[in-house]
């Protein structure tokens, strides 16, 4: 994974198991949560949607560490990321620019940096270990996309904004300019690549690495509830480690 920023892992039962699992609960809350939909009701975002124990286990299914290059550690409640047809919609609340790159761009982004403050400045303050995704159920549509290397740009984009304060300090600093120039250059030289997954396999994305959703496009197919995909994102310690572990 290291060399590309991503990996495909499965299919295993043990992840089936778990997938199976996760689609039942999933579908459990779907039925009674009142979370409104984004871009025009084709995007349920569903953070820390899913029942998961600490443990990873769900439904009593454990789970499946022992199919995964991770070691076990304490999970927090899994996003359950749902896209329907037509995915994605112009909304109230983005702007024209925004859903542009959301069409054009699959909304690409690194996880962990939030918009701060009224002018939504670009801070790192959900510093990843990994981002693991989980397919429950069977679809063609809108697949997680990836840029292969970029996370090696953005490594060096971000630690050379950070580099003059301490680090104690580096998840306050505004690093807006230079995220924005790394994923300029990262869309010049990086390869996209879409990576459709089935229930019993999933996707290990290296933390640093810029990825987005594809658009719903003509001849898509998913089951009446939408492309559903359970997803995992143990945080680290610091912002530091974040930025210069392997």
């Amino acid at each position: 994974m290291v060399g590309q920023g991503w990996q495909k892992l499965g299919p295993h039962p043990a992840i089936a198991a778990w997938a199976a699992a996760a689609r039942t609960a999933a579908l459990q809350h779907l039925a009674t949560t009142d979370e409104t939909w984004r871009c025009g009701g084709t995007w349920f975002v569903g953070v820390d949607a899913l029942p998961n124990g600490t443990d990873g286990s769900i439904g009593g299914i454990p789970f499946p560490w022992d199919a995964l290059p991770l070691a076990p550690e304490p999970l927090h409640r899994a996003q359950l990321s749902i896209i329907r047809p037509g995915y994605p919609q112009p909304s109230p609340e983005e702007t024209p620019a925004a859903f542009a790159f959301r069409r054009d761009r699959d909304a690409a982004h690194l996880d962990g940096l939030l918009p701060i403050g009224p002018e939504k400045r670009r801070m790192v303050k959900e510093p990843h270990a990994w981002i693991l995704g989980l397919p429950l159920n069977e679809a063609t549509a809108s697949p997680l996309t990836v840029w292969e290397g970029s996370h090696e740009i953005l490594r060096a984009a971000l630690l050379k904004a950070l580099a003059p304060h301490p680090p104690e300090s580096w998840g306050d600093i505004d690093i807006t300019p230079e995220y924005q120039q790394a994923r300029r250059e990262i869309f010049a030289t990086c390869r996209r690549i879409e990576l459709p997954a089935k229930p019993g396999e999933a996707t290990l994305l290296h933390r640093l690495t810029l990825h987005g959703v594809a658009a719903w496009k003509p001849g898509n197919a998913a089951p009446p509830e939408g492309r559903m995909i359970a997803y995992l994102r143990p945080q680290m310690p610091t912002v530091h480690q974040w930025l210069t572990a392997p």
